[in-house]
C-alpha cells in the first residue's frame, strides 16, 4: 500500500530529478537517450508478454514460501499464481531492464527472486551470449519458473533454489567476476546491504548492480544511501523505482536523479 511517505518521496524525486537535458554527464546522457528513454517496440516484448498474460490467468494455487526465509514454518501462504504474477516487475520496467542488459552485453547475469521466471526470460533475451543465474527460495515458484523457461526455449538459464544466504555465496564462489546483479523483492535493510557487500569483490570495470524497491521503506532508503556511499562505487542512477550501481574506472564519482 502507498503511505504518506512513500508518495512524499515520489513528489520529492519527480521535483528534484532531471531529464536527458539535464544531464552533464556524457555517460549518463548517452544511457538516458539511447536506452532509459527508449520506449520504441520490439518483438521480444509481445513474446515475453504472452507468457505473462498466460500466469495473468493460472488459477493454479501454490503453497508460496517467504523469500531468503530460514525456516519455512509458520511462513508458508497458499496463492493463486494469476495473484503472484500481478506482483511481478512491471512491463515497464522489466523492459528497461532488458534494454539495459542489452546494452551492457554480459557474460554473467545474477538474478535474486526468480519469481515465476518472467524478468529473468527479459534478462536472458538482452544476452543471449550471457549465463544467467537466477535464484529463487521458494520450490514451488522455482518449478514453475523451470516450465515457463522450457516453454520460452530460454537457454543459458540456471536455477539455484534455497535460501539466498547459503545459494548467493556459492554462485558468486564459482564465478571470475560479475558483470550484472539485479536484487529483486528484497525488502530487508540487511539482507540487501548483505548482497551488495558479497558482490563487491567481483565487480569490475563496467559492472551494473540494479536494485529494486530502493523507497519501499525508511530502512532500505537507508541502505541505497549507504550503497551510494561506498568508495568503490563511481555512478549511481535513481529512478525511483529502481537504482542503477556502475563502477566505472576513471569516472567521476556522481549520483543523479532521472526521471522515469
Amino acid at each position: 500500500m502507498f503511505n504518506l511517505r512513500f508518495v512524499k518521496d515520489y513528489l520529492w524525486h519527480r521535483l528534484k530529478a532531471k531529464t536527458r537535458h539535464g544531464l552533464h554527464s556524457p555517460f549518463v546522457y548517452r544511457l538516458a537517450d539511447k536506452i532509459i528513454y527508449d520506449f520504441s517496440a520490439k518483438t521480444v516484448y509481445n513474446e515475453v508478454e504472452s507468457i505473462r498474460k498466460q500466469l495473468l490467468n493460472d488459477s493454479r494455487m501454490i503453497t508460496v514460501t517467504d523469500p531468503g526465509a530460514r525456516s519455512h514454518i509458520n511462513n508458508r501462504r497458499e496463492k493463486k499464481v494469476s495473484d503472484i504474477a500481478k506482483q511481478v516487475l512491471s512491463p515497464r520496467l522489466a523492459q528497461l531492464l532488458y534494454r539495459l542488459t542489452n546494452d551492457l552485453t554480459p557474460r554473467t547475469i545474477i538474478e535474486l527472486h526468480t519469481c515465476l521466471g518472467i524478468t529473468t526470460l527479459y534478462l536472458q533475451n538482452a544476452a543471449f551470449q550471457a549465463k544467467v543465474y537466477t535464484l529463487e527460495s521458494c520450490p514451488e515458484m522455482a518449478a514453475i519458473a523451470r516450465d515457463v523457461f522450457n516453454e520460452a526455449h530460454a537457454e543459458g538459464v540456471e536455477i539455484v533454489s534455497g535460501n539466498f544466504d547459503d545459494t548467493l555465496p556459492g554462485v558468486l564462489g564459482n564465478l571470475e567476476g560479475l558483470d550484472l546483479v539485479f536484487i529483486d523483492r528484497t525488502h530487508q535493510k540487511e539482507a540487501v546491504l548483505n548482497y551488495f557487500e558479497w558482490c563487491l569483490p567481483k565487480v569490475h570495470d563496467g559492472t551494473l548492480l540494479i536494485f529494486d524497491d530502493i523507497y519501499s521503506s525508511e530502512g532500505i532508503k537507508e541502505t541505497w544511501a549507504k550503497i551510494k556511499a561506498h568508495p568503490k562505487v563511481t555512478v549511481t542512477i535513481d529512478l525511483f523505482w529502481i537504482g542503477l550501481v556502475y563502477f566505472k574506472r576513471g569516472q567521476a564519482k556522481e549520483d543523479f536523479l532521472v526521471k522515469f
